[in-house]
């Protein structure tokens, strides 16, 4: 018998070891392959052949999270309380692209503010999303990762390899693009699997000017305390301001995953068990700058369930929007209401005049 448990003892033993040296080169090997940007990088240009140069003093602005067209409104997420990791079939995921090319092709934006576009991801069937938009729209785009690891771990099943970015899309001529690096509020581990988020800078030359005007789309932090999108939000504004500073015109916008004055009592939390967002005021504006956002129609879901506008459930944001400089005027700013249909986040259209 002592044999017997001694065995045991030794077999229990050498599989521990051995799961504890598989997890352990797992570990290693995520942190090999750690995507570890530089603070800044310079962004290429695709498909720039048939812009022109900018001219005028209106300016029209398309800013959509596309949830990598994974997430319509048949979607839950497990983040936000839901159930799946992968709520779409690769058939699914198509239409809600075409969707997403039919909208920014009839809008006809001077510029498409585009997060959460995937390149080659598990999640995507590795479909290559920008190049999709680009030959889609017909319209030149600069691309930045803010997510990029060979394998995410989890949950069960797990997420699996995922390539995702923000994709500026525009038919003038861009002068130059850049990725800068907002803080990273994740410690290793579990920055090894994680978002690093960024800020992609688009330059467009303004004919007859020396002025440039200043395209800066974003994602800030979603799933942290608080403090990283505090953080990223005061870096911001400190790179928007110098851009001011320089004499450009600004306009940044994106999903910002805070929500802006009034958002609240436009639609209250009904819960604080599932993802809540953060609360930006405009008492963090510089002087002079201003909010562009529309409370009129929802501009995100809670993906604790699919989409039903007749569920007491359903969670409602308005975390999607822009900030624009004191020489950059609004006209018009409207949330699209599509229902969610192709994303759980709704585009939000801007319109502004280019004082002079």
């Amino acid at each position: 018998m002592k044999k017997t448990l001694k065995t045991i003892g030794i077999v229990l033993g050498a599989i521990v070891l051995a799961i504890v040296l598989i997890l352990a080169g797992f570990v290693a090997f995520l942190s090999i392959k750690e995507y570890k940007p530089d603070e800044v990088e310079a962004v290429q240009i695709q498909n720039a052949e048939n812009t022109a140069e900018f001219s005028g003093d209106t300016v029209t602005v398309l800013s959509f999270n596309t949830g990598y067209a994974g997430l319509g409104d048949n979607a839950d997420f497990f983040m936000d309380g839901g159930k799946n990791v992968k709520s779409t079939d690769e058939a699914r995921m198509q239409a809600n692209m075409e969707e997403i090319i039919a909208l920014i092709r009839e809008t006809g934006a001077d510029f498409n503010l585009l997060q959460e576009v995937d390149q080659n991801s598990s999640r995507t069937y590795h479909v290559d999303q920008t190049a999709a938009y680009m030959s889609g729209s017909g319209l030149s785009g600069a691309y930045a990762l803010n997510y990029s690891c060979p394998f995410v771990p989890y949950p069960l099943p797990p997420i699996g390899q995922v390539h995702s970015g923000i994709l500026t899309l525009t038919d003038h001529s861009v002068s130059s693009a850049e990725r800068i690096s907002l803080p990273c509020p994740f410690s290793w581990p579990i920055s090894t699997a994680n978002l690093k988020r960024c800020l992609l800078i688009t330059r467009v030359p303004i004919a007859g000017s020396d002025q440039e005007l200043v395209m800066v789309n974003l994602h800030l932090e979603a799933y942290d305390d608080g403090a990283g999108k505090a953080a990223q939000t005061e870096m911001l504004f400190s790179v928007l301001q110098k851009e001011y500073e320089k004499g450009n015109y600004v306009i940044a916008g994106g999903d910002f995953n805070q929500t802006f004055p009034g958002g609240l009592e436009a639609y209250p939390t009904l819960e604080t068990t599932n993802w809540v967002p953060g609360v930006l005021e405009n008492s963090v504006l510089p002087e002079g700058w201003r909010f562009a956002y529309d409370t009129q129609t929802p501009s995100c879901r809670l993906l604790n369930q699919p989409y039903d506008p007749e569920s007491p459930a359903t969670q409602y944001y308005i975390i999607d929007g822009y900030i624009l400089s004191p020489n950059v005027e609004p006209v018009r700013v409207e949330t699209l209401d599509l229902d969610f249909h192709a994303a759980d986040h709704n585009p939000v259209y801007l319109e502004v005049r280019l004082k002079k």
